[in-house]
């Protein structure tokens, strides 16, 4: 994890917003458990963000935009001649004639 303030304040302390404490009959802290990820800057106020999770972040994005690109074809439609954009096995948005990637 690698917290840093979103206004860039230098501020080094910050809150987590969505944090489960577990507590004993005591009040006395035994455990805790970040239920959403959600930081704000003790400095400042501001948002924070953890720095640590852009690398898997962008990765995720990555293969998000290559299964995207993958899954659709751009084709002309035999019936209307129309140049349209497609997934296996699906009808012409336009005339809806069927539709096979070859």
């Amino acid at each position: 994890m690698m917290l840093v303030c979103s206004s860039r304040c230098g501020g080094r302390l910050f809150r987590a917003l969505f944090a489960e404490v577990e507590l004993d009959t005591g009040g006395v802290y035994q455990d805790h458990r970040i239920a959403q990820p959600g930081y704000v800057c003790l400095n400042c106020g501001s948002p924070a963000v953890d720095l640590g999770e852009v690398p898997a972040e962008m990765e995720a994005q990555a293969r998000a935009d290559q299964a995207e690109t993958a899954a659709t074809t751009d084709i002309l439609c035999p019936v209307c001649e129309t140049m349209v954009q497609v997934g296996a096995d699906m009808e012409c948005p336009n005339c809806g004639a069927p539709l096979e990637i070859a």
